[in-house]
């Protein structure tokens, strides 16, 4: 199997990285659509070496080994990364022009965060995800959440939305031909709901509410700079080296995508972005419906999180004290339970029942006395190379293996 991978950015190099460590593809073509730098050269050493994560000979083998980079040909862009054949095309930037064909590429990696529409006609202008089909690919995957432009278009039936190991199991191999790995909050958020969920039930919890406290991403400034015409939202072209920006996140949206349970749940998902550049937070507030002098306790939340973890290998349950730096790199950790600051506080509230569908059922100042217990719940992820780009590797393999 030869994997495409369109752009080289944190994701599309960290992918690169990840699939020439595991060694299970024939060759990766790496699409960029344009030159960098002087020579074949230059781009050798952008791939091998990352400011976050380091150089890309430690990661494979430890920090005594030299380059990994070899063979390189600046006639046909191929190289060999450790061991690994690698061919970098540097000419088309539309999608329905990258010559997958002609490489016997069938499954294309789109990591550009430009192609997100899944409706959108593979002939269009500007490009859109399916002109990778047309191009020559079996299937696209797509490393970000889809986001449909026309208001009341629905989801085309060949696309779906997967997270491995929460609903990969829907991925139909006949069928779905565009498929999203959705984004790095949601893979993280999908782990921290499931096991309530499975535990508690959907129809104990009344209300859910998460901000991730995230790690700075490349759409942001180093320094303040004008907005757009039209921008809406200034706070985008501040200097993220330089402050809290508050910001939207489509998580909740996403995580109906892939745990339907969801959508009959009130949920509200909020993101704040501050100057790290990799590993992020998410603080998840949930309130659950309890029975009569049957409180959830912080003690069962941990535990529900703790079993989840023994037999779930992309859940990490922690009893340590940790900070966003201890989690970089911790491979396929989809979520990290930070247990030590797991939070339960249980009170009663009472519903006037006037105000709601019971009418006034007992008297119009009837009221109704409910056990919630509101939890605090924090979950650890390492944005790019250690959760998401991981996982996205597993789901890439997966979809690879189911074409014939």
């Amino acid at each position: 199997m030869k994997l495409g991978i369109n752009g080289l950015g944190r994701i599309g190099k960290l992918s690169l990285w990840t699939h020439v460590s595991r060694k299970q593809l024939s060759e990766i073509v790496v699409n960029i659509g344009r030159d960098v730098g002087s020579s074949l050269d230059d781009l050798a050493a952008a791939i091998e070496r990352d400011s976050t994560y380091g150089r890309l000979g430690a990661y494979l083998h430890g920090h005594q080994t030299g380059r990994v980079i070899e063979e390189l040909s600046e006639e046909t862009g191929r190289m060999r990364i450790d061991g690994v054949p690698v061919r970098i095309l540097r000419r088309d930037r539309n999608p329905q022009d990258i010559p997958w064909r002609e490489n016997g590429v069938k499954l294309v990696v789109d990591t550009t965060g430009v192609f997100k529409d899944p409706t959108a006609d593979a002939g269009e202008a500007k490009g859109a995800l399916r002109g990778h089909l047309e191009a020559g690919a079996a299937k696209v995957i797509l490393s970000a959440p889809f986001k449909i432009k026309a208001k009341g278009l629905d989801m085309p039936g060949d696309a779906i939305t997967m997270v491995m190991g929460i609903n990969d199991d829907d991925y139909q191999a006949a069928s779905h031909n565009v498929i999203s790995a959705a984004s790095c909050t949601t893979t993280c958020l999908s782990y921290m709901i499931k096991p309530l969920l499975e535990k508690i039930g959907a129809e104990n919890l009344m209300s859910a509410s998460m901000v991730t406290v995230h790690a700075a991403t490349g759409t942001q400034q180093v320094l303040d700079r004008l907005p757009g015409s039209g921008a809406a939202d200034l706070r985008k072209n501040r200097s993220i080296l330089n402050n809290i920006i508050l910001t939207t996140t489509g998580a909740a949206k996403a995580l109906s995508l892939v745990i339907p349970e969801m959508k009959n749940i009130g949920f509200i998902a909020e993101s704040v972005r501050i100057p790290t550049s990799t590993g992020s937070l998410i603080i998840l507030v949930i309130n659950i419906q309890d029975e009569p002098g049957k409180p959830t306790q912080r003690d069962f939340i941990n535990g529900l999180y703790r079993d989840y973890a023994a037999h779930n290998p992309y859940l990490e349950y922690s009893e340590q004290q940790n900070v966003s730096s201890d989690i970089i790199g911790v491979p396929r950790a989809a979520a990290i339970i930070e247990s030590t600051e797991t939070h339960t506080r249980t009170a009663s509230i009472f519903v006037n029942l006037a105000k709601t569908q019971a009418g006034t059922a007992g008297g119009k100042d009837a009221l109704l006395e409910v056990p919630v217990t509101q939890a605090v719940i924090y979950g650890w992820y390492d944005n790019e190379l250690g959760s998401y780009t991981n996982m996205l590797g597993d789901l890439t393999m997966k979809v690879a293996d189911s074409i014939v």
